[in-house]
């Protein structure tokens, strides 16, 4: 699909948010890819306003977003592109905004806080002719990579069940907006983190066609889960168990697949966040690289083997963004694949309570 063009042949970029999702994710990838400029990073917190002036010194501070919009608009700004890294509660206001200037669009995950929202998102970057994307980068996990590609080889036979975890030992919570959001405005674990495990699951087995969902508090204020499990059939007759908890004091594998002819099993988490976090650049030879210690292993039921984690590949997240708004390539992630996936967390919610343990 061809867009809105931008003619400068380079992508000048506002991020608005400097939380995790700002400083460890999306700043890092946009600086290492020469297609985009950091133009303008909007943040209030001063200890991110310092870190922000220190390591993107190009980029114009700005303290919310009406202030962006008012360098937009004054034309002291030319933006091609705006980079979402808000809570959920924002991401529908915060895009029609955008999107009615002819501002291109990513949006971090959770894409809306809820499936009204995102679908009149998409409805008018249709209109728009504007690019709105979703920044579902657990695609690019390195142990993601590795599963699709032993499915390609068909190491495991016919795949019978999946499943998938993520899990912390965070008793005291998140220590940001995690902690607060109540589930109207897209707290949650499930809509959280089950958007990354369902988009994973439905990108490896298609369809699904049957779901079912336990949602449990642990005494918090917020009336949000933050133990969360799901059950998914696939049309293909494939069943995913997907778990994700900030309450695990020890954690179960982040892969478990079985087939009929073998099984697969890795643990841990992909190590690009905490690398990014460290200060390693995409452009280091080690960045996305496995050790081999935490590889994960395949067995036929009788022997077993480490399989080598394919290369870890946040960057062509950007890369492949950079690729449809310049060249007419395909976006990195269809908006429409995360709509599905956030109706589907409506339907869980709105079938399946969450109880206060």
């Amino acid at each position: 699909m061809a867009y809105k063009s931008i003619a400068t042949g380079l992508i000048r970029t506002a991020l608005v948010g400097f939380g995790i999702s700002g400083q460890v994710f999306h700043a890092p990838l946009l600086a290492a890819n020469t297609r985009f400029r950091l133009d303008a990073i909007v943040t209030a917190n001063e200890e991110r306003i310092g870190k922000a002036r220190q390591r993107y010194p190009q980029a114009r501070l700005l303290a919310n977003w009406q202030a962006l919009l008012r360098h937009i608009d004054s034309g002291e700004l030319e933006i091609d592109l705006i980079v979402l890294g808000t809570p959920p509660a924002l991401h529908a206001e915060q895009a029609r905004d955008a999107t009615a200037r002819g501002i291109h669009l990513v949006v971090d995950k959770p894409f809306a806080a809820n499936a009204a929202q995102a679908e009149q998102m998409l409805a008018d970057a249709r209109r728009a002719n504007t690019l709105l994307t979703v920044f579902h980068n657990r695609r690019w996990d390195g142990d993601f990579l590795t599963l699709q590609k032993l499915l390609s080889e068909d190491a495991v036979g016919a795949v019978r069940t999946f499943e998938s975890r993520f899990e912390w030992w965070r008793p005291q919570g998140f220590g940001n907006w995690r902690d607060r959001t109540p589930l109207a405005e897209g707290g949650g674990l499930l809509l959280d983190l089950g958007s990354h495990l369902i988009d994973q699951a439905i990108q490896l087995f298609g369809p699904v066609r049957q779901a079912s969902a336990e949602l449990v508090r642990y005494g918090r204020q917020s009336d949000s889960d933050d133990d969360a499990f799901v059950s998914l059939l696939h049309e293909n007759g494939v069943r995913s168990r997907l778990w994700m908890n900030g309450q695990a004091a020890q954690n179960g594998p982040r892969f478990h697949l079985l087939g009929s002819r073998g099984g697969y099993t890795c643990w841990g988490l992909d190590n690009q966040e905490p690398s990014l976090a460290a200060g390693l650049l995409p452009s280091d030879s080690q960045y996305g690289v496995t050790p081999e210690p935490d590889w994960g292993t395949l067995s036929n039921g009788e022997t077993r083997h480490a399989v080598p984690h394919q290369r870890g590949d946040y960057p062509a997240f950007y890369q492949q963004l950079a690729g449809a708004l310049l060249d007419g390539g395909p976006s990195p992630v269809d908006a429409g694949e995360a709509l599905t996936v956030l109706r589907l967390i409506d339907d869980l919610h709105q079938r399946f309570a969450v109880r206060c343990a």
